[in-house]
């Protein structure tokens, strides 16, 4: 029975990963073989894709897109957790916008978010937020908001008025709790809202393509860029490349962060 479990999980798991899986084999592979060995067996490895994506940057510099990606997925994913989190205790606790704000803010991830593409250029286009990292994490803290809301209410509305009133008997203000003692108990929550944040952040292309030109291109704007090959036609060994050195950090944060996303949200918070 074991056996079978495992067999069913291995197959899910290649199905769901194929497109990766295919992604990683033709980066290591020659525009040569690419073209007469399309299957998953590679003949001659090489890393060469690689190299020309690491230090041919004469063209397109993949260090410069992979900055700009961190810098505006950080300012996405905080901003909207440090937005969040005093808004979620207020609806929880006071029930201030549990009626109009948080529907609100939840529906907008319904809406396609082409809608909102040109009034945010013109905005930012009047502002000078154009083709910058600043104005790009901006828009990336609005498409996190909502998930965020949900997963800050959610998890304060779990933790017990106790805590809070104990606090207040000890003459603790709203914020001193919300720092102090709010923050802590719902630390894997918080982790967890900044990992799907920074994820959706980092992932993020239409406002890439639309907000920037030069200066604060992302990696998922950037790598289209590989495509293009001086002779014409698709390199895609390079652009496999690419999709696979844009794909490491969020995976790789997802594996660090991992272990911090267990344990009890409320073990002993609560004086005895």
């Amino acid at each position: 029975m074991n056996a079978l479990r495992w067999i069913v999980f291995a197959v899910a798991a290649f199905a769901m990963n194929f497109p990766v899986i295919v992604t990683l084999i033709t980066s290591f592979k020659s525009a040569k073989e690419i073209a007469m060995n399309p299957g998953l067996i590679i003949q001659a490895p090489t890393l060469a894709n690689y190299a020309r994506v690491l230090t041919d940057t004469s063209r397109f510099n993949i260090y410069a897109y992979l900055l700009n990606s961190t810098v505006a997925a950080l300012i996405g994913s905080l901003l909207a957790l440090l937005l969040t989190l005093p808004a979620a205790y207020a609806i929880v606790r006071t029930g201030t916008g549990r009626r109009h704000l948080l529907p609100l803010v939840a529906n907008l991830r319904a809406v396609p978010l082409v809608v909102f593409a040109i009034p945010l250029y013109m905005m930012f286009q009047f502002v000078g937020l154009l083709d910058t990292r600043l104005g790009l994490g901006l828009i990336l803290t609005i498409v996190n908001l909502p998930l965020s809301l949900m997963m800050m209410v959610n998890a304060i509305s779990d933790m017990p008025t106790e805590i809070d009133e104990a606090a207040r008997m000890d003459r603790a203000g709203a914020f001193v709790i919300l720092r102090r003692i709010v923050r802590p108990v719902i630390r894997p929550a918080v982790v967890t809202a900044f990992i799907f944040g920074f994820i959706t952040a980092w992932n993020e292309y239409l406002f890439g393509l639309m907000l920037t030109t030069r200066n604060a291109v992302p990696v998922t704007v950037g790598a289209s860029f590989f495509f293009s090959a001086s002779g014409g036609g698709v390199q895609w060994g390079v652009a496999s490349a690419v999709m696979i050195l844009g794909a490491l950090p969020p995976a790789v944060l997802g594996m660090l962060i991992y272990r911090q996303l267990t344990g009890s949200m409320t073990a002993g918070a609560v004086k005895g």
